[in-house]
C-alpha cells in the first residue's frame, strides 16, 4: 500500500508518481489499468471508515456508500462528496464508458454505471488499489 500522503504532496511528474505508488497502484491510478475481479482485500471491508485515493489521500467513498454489487470491484452508490470525483468518456476496449477519475490527482479509479441500488440507481465500481481505507 502506498505511504501515507497528504492531499499537498501530490506527486507533480511521472517519476514522482513511480516513487510513491507501488506497481499496481501505478498501472492503475496513472495508466488506467484495472485489477482482476475477486482479488481486492477492500470487497471484505464492513466497518465504519472511509476509502481514500492511494494517490493523494482524498476522501472519495464513506463504508456506508459501500454495497455488494456481485462484481468483484469495491461498488459504491455514491461518492463522499460531488466533487470527490471526475468522470469523462472512455473509449477503450470497443466500448463506450464513464471514467471515474479522483479530482485531486486526476487517479484512474474505475468506471460508473446505471445499475446501482437507491437511492442514486449507480455503481461506482472501483478498482481497490486505487483506494485506501481509514477505519473510524
Amino acid at each position: 500500500m502506498s505511504e501515507n500522503r497528504t492531499v499537498e504532496d501530490v506527486p507533480e511528474s511521472d517519476e514522482a508518481w513511480r516513487e510513491v505508488l507501488d506497481e499496481d497502484e501505478y498501472h492503475i491510478l496513472r495508466e488506467e489499468g484495472t485489477e482482476r475481479a475477486g482479488t481486492s482485500d477492500l470487497l471484505k471491508v464492513t466497518e465504519d471508515g472511509v476509502f481514500r485515493c492511494a494517490g493523494c489521500q482524498s476522501e472519495l467513498f464513506q463504508s456506508d456508500e459501500k454495497f455488494e454489487s456481485g462484481t468483484g470491484w469495491p461498488s459504491f452508490w455514491a461518492p463522499a462528496d460531488t466533487d470527490a470525483v471526475e468522470t469523462r468518456v472512455d473509449r477503450s476496449h470497443g466500448r463506450v464508458r464513464t471514467e471515474i477519475i479522483c479530482s485531486t490527482c486526476e487517479g484512474h479509479l474505475g468506471h460508473v454505471f446505471d445499475d446501482g441500488p437507491e437511492p442514486t440507481g449507480k455503481r461506482y465500481c472501483i478498482n481497490g488499489k486505487a483506494l485506501n481505507f481509514d477505519e473510524e
